[in-house]
């Protein structure tokens, strides 16, 4: 692995990319790197690539098949459709299916070797009666510890190991369950959740168990169990609140200034005239809005998370800080240049969202969200640009 990336780019037109109105770059090395460092942190246990919703809206084609070449051998996705997808680009892979498996579904999850996560007593029943007629099959079991979303109750799943009546074609490779607050490491539920799991793991003896996510891999070796699962840490994102993030950008938006204005004092911008001028003021109009993940609640006024004291989000073009001013629209969104000098700005130039020079968890906070949604809510109109590192 090198620092300098190849000048060649995957499934893109480099023309479009440069002057497309958005653009999202995807540093693949970055991403594989980040993985690795999470594997790393895990210790003696294996460590997963959890590529669902699209691998966080980045691709999960591209960024499965990094993340399988830098060494993942076990993946988790959302839905049957996506564990299809990924088969063709992880071959050896175990792909972990986590809202488990439905009728209809059986003929996708055996042909693409899928492993349905059993999360409640009803799956767990068809799963049992699908695999007493096809045949053994590996699945695992998701154990509820206090989280109350899916998994099947901590008593049932006890009982469910001490069953010496289950059908020898029941054959559980792994039990999971998943942390609540192990984005917050003094939060006591952590300590009540690792007991529970710890009954859970002991029961289902000679049983992988899972219990950390990329928090829970920050919490330290005794919540790492067999596997660890990584998701938002190998994209970048902010995995523990209160601590500096130490992992690397992986993705960058932009978007494509078209028109600078000028504006004078006293005027109002955007919607509603919420926003107004103090001085006179250049404007930058960017081809991004609501439509395309940039929500709405980023808004530099107008807005409740601004009224009450939160600020609004800000670009960067050419290493230059711009505010929000005024409310983002569906396909636009404005900015105030004037602090910039009139030579380092431009129609035709691009403002960084989010990026190596705008974390994305900083936007997501002038958002009152997480950079999960940030990521995972990107639109369709982001044109792509995947960099790798060259071997």
């Amino acid at each position: 692995m090198t620092d300098e990336l190849d000048t060649t780019f995957t499934d893109t037109d480099t023309d479009a990319f440069d002057y497309a109105p958005l653009r999202l770059t995807i540093d693949l090395g970055a991403l594989a790197d980040n993985w690795r460092d999470m594997k790393r942190r895990s210790g003696k246990a294996r460590t997963a690539a959890v590529v669902k919703a699209d691998a966080y809206g980045l691709g999960i084609e591209d960024c499965g098949s990094t993340l399988y070449h830098a060494g993942a051998r076990d993946f988790f996705v959302a839905t049957v459709a996506e564990g299809a997808t990924l088969r063709s680009y992880t071959p050896e892979a175990r792909i972990f299916v986590l809202s488990g498996i439905w009728p209809g579904q059986e003929r996708q999850v055996f042909d693409n070797d899928l492993v349905p996560v059993i999360a409640s007593e009803e799956q767990l029943s068809f799963w049992m009666g699908t695999v007493a007629e096809r045949g053994e099959h590996p699945c695992a079991l998701h154990i509820d510890t206090g989280f109350n979303r899916l998994g099947l109750p901590l008593d049932d799943a006890l009982s469910l190991a001490s069953d010496v009546t289950r059908p020898a074609s029941f054959d559980p490779v792994l039990v999971l369950s998943h942390l609540a607050c192990g984005d917050t490491p003094s939060a006591p539920m952590n300590k009540v959740q690792l007991e529970s799991f710890r009954q859970v793991s002991a029961a289902f003896e000679g049983i992988e168990s899972s219990l950390s996510a990329s928090a829970g891999i920050f919490l330290g070796p005794d919540y790492h169990f067999d596997l660890t699962r990584p998701g938002i840490a190998v994209y970048g994102g902010e995995a523990v609140n209160g601590v500096k993030n130490p992992m690397r950008p992986v993705a960058k938006a932009e978007a494509r200034i078209i028109q600078i204005r000028e504006a004078g004092e006293g005027q109002t911008v955007s919607y509603g005239g919420t926003f107004l001028l103090k001085r006179a003021s250049r404007l930058a109009i960017a081809s991004v809005g609501y439509a395309d993940g940039y929500q709405r609640s980023l808004s530099g006024s107008g807005i409740p998370l601004r009224k009450m004291g939160h600020g609004g989000a800000y670009g960067v073009i050419n290493g230059h800080k711009a505010p929000v001013a005024g409310r983002v629209t569906m396909d636009l969104t404005i900015f105030d240049v004037t602090d910039i000098p009139e030579n380092a700005v431009r129609a035709g130039d691009y403002i960084e969202l989010f990026g190596p020079n705008v974390p994305v968890d900083e936007v997501a906070h002038a958002a009152g969200t997480i950079g999960y949604e940030l990521l995972t809510g990107l639109g369709l109109r982001y044109e792509r640009q995947y960099l790798v590192d060259e071997d």
